[in-house]
Order: structure tokens, then sequence, then C-alpha cells
């Protein structure tokens, strides 16, 4: 149905390492495929949190594992793919149109978000049925 879902992927996101530890460095394209406009993240979370469970209209997200692990489910309303993050140096791309869900989350996880809009509230969809319809209507 839609095929910004097969663009969801793990991009691998540069980390340079030495004896002081590990820096890694979001700056837009190419690394991102879009510039951010607003980053920010989610603690102290139970392991039973369910987190996003939404879909954008036009936005688009790298979600990463900043410390700790969990899980992602996309859906584009006919298909799921699950996606498990454990890694700082690497993170999900969630292209519009793509439900997402986030959970699983071990202790002491910390969910990074850097997405390409500032916060709208008229980008959401947050009930199910109406992401469902706007995939019919944009089918046809």
């Amino acid at each position: 149905m839609s095929s910004s879902f097969d663009e969801c992927r793990v991009l691998a996101i540069p980390c340079y390492t030495d004896q002081r530890g590990s820096l890694s460095v979001l700056d837009g394209p190419p690394i991102l495929p879009f510039e951010p406009k607003r980053f920010y993240y989610l603690y102290n979370l139970p392991a039973d949190a369910h987190r996003g469970c939404h879909a954008h209209k036009t936005e688009m997200e790298l979600i990463m594992a900043l410390a700790g692990r969990f899980k992602v489910t996309v859906n584009n309303g006919e298909s799921t793919r699950e996606f498990e993050l454990t890694s700082p140096d690497q993170g999900l791309y969630v292209p519009p149109l793509v439900w997402h869900d986030i959970y699983g989350f071990a202790p002491g996880s910390v969910c990074g978000v850097v997405a390409s809009q500032r916060y709208n509230p008229d980008d959401y969809y947050h009930v199910y049925e109406e992401f469902l319809h706007a995939l019919r209507q944009r089918a046809f």
C-alpha cells in the first residue's frame, strides 16, 4: 500500500571512538534523509509502556536507543515489521504515513527521536482507524 513503508530501515550513525570514549554525530543529510528540526527523548520508562502509537502525515523521524534497548513495530495498514534497537550508533528511520509503536523497554532505556519538523499536533494520526482511512484515501 505505502511505498514509504519500504523505507523503514536501521541507519548507521557515525561513531568515533578513542581512549576517552565514543562520540556519535547526526548533522543531517546525507546520514539522515531529512534536515533535523527537533530532538526529544523518553526516559524513566516502565517495561510495559507503549510510546508512539501514532503515524505522522508528513513528519519523518529517526528513533534511537540512546541507552538500553527496546522494540519498534512499524505498520503500513497491511504489513507489520519489528525492529529491536540496542545501540546508540544506529537509528530506525520512520517515514510519514507509517504507524509506529515503541515498547519492550529494558530498565534504564532512553529513547531519542530526531524529527524533521517542529511539534505540530495536526500532523498526527492518533487513532488507527483514521490512519487506515487516510491511507485508503491516498490510494485513490
